[in-house]
């Protein structure tokens, strides 16, 4: 852990929706998706204006942006919580048939490398390389809980909570462990870069902030 080492935050603004949760950068524009409404909006992020606004099958844990489309865990089912990940065409909305169930039935934050999906469990510390069909192909381990997982310049992220006492990091990707780099100000819900900025939620000030190293 790099001692002292804090990130800047250099935007924050209101959501257009309150729990905001997932969060997925493509281009020009942020997608949210909020726990509370179930329902994804598309932001302009220029004028953070909606220009999107579409149901989701369920509770919407994570978005990434993989080309011009968007995957999506969500959290189905009600209280029996059956998590899988679908495919969201901005312009259409999601696709029924395109769907994935998570492995073991659990999974919550989704990261896009170019190639493949990676996949985290929260609770379980644990960061999974997909293959197109949701089977493991490589594993990752963290000592925090998971609460956000991007890639920026090939090198993968992680926002993690280790509770009060241990707060909030930043983390990366090392030697197939999650190494804390950073200490972050409060819990970062989902996790997203645009090329120049991390983005991430903020559901105690229902906000979305963008933060640099």
């Amino acid at each position: 852990m790099e001692q002292g080492t804090f990130v800047e935050e250099v935007l924050r603004l209101p959501s257009p929706a309150p729990r905001p949760q997932a969060l997925a950068c493509s281009g020009e524009h942020l997608w949210i998706g909020s726990w509370e409404t179930d329902r994804i909006y598309g932001i302009d992020r220029a004028h953070f204006t909606v220009f999107e606004e579409r149901p989701a099958p369920g509770k919407p844990v994570s978005l990434v942006a993989v080309g011009e489309e968007l995957r999506g865990v969500l959290s189905e089912g009600g209280d029996d919580d059956h998590r899988f990940i679908r495919r969201y065409i901005p312009g259409h909305g999601f696709k029924e048939r395109d769907k994935l169930a998570c492995p073991d039935d659990t999974g919550s934050f989704l990261a896009y490398d170019g190639e493949a999906l990676w996949l985290s469990q929260r609770y379980n510390g644990r960061i999974y390389l997909l293959d197109g069909s949701a089977h493991i192909r490589r594993e990752i381990e963290s000592d925090g809980q998971i609460l956000g997982i991007t890639f920026v310049d090939g090198a993968l992220y992680a926002s993690l909570w280790f509770g009060k006492d241990g707060g909030a990091k930043l983390g990366r990707v090392s030697n197939d462990r999650v190494e804390v780099i950073a200490s972050l100000p409060f819990a970062a819900i989902s996790l997203a870069h645009d090329g120049q900025r991390f983005w991430c939620n903020d559901p105690k000030t229902t906000s979305i902030v963008a933060f640099t190293l």
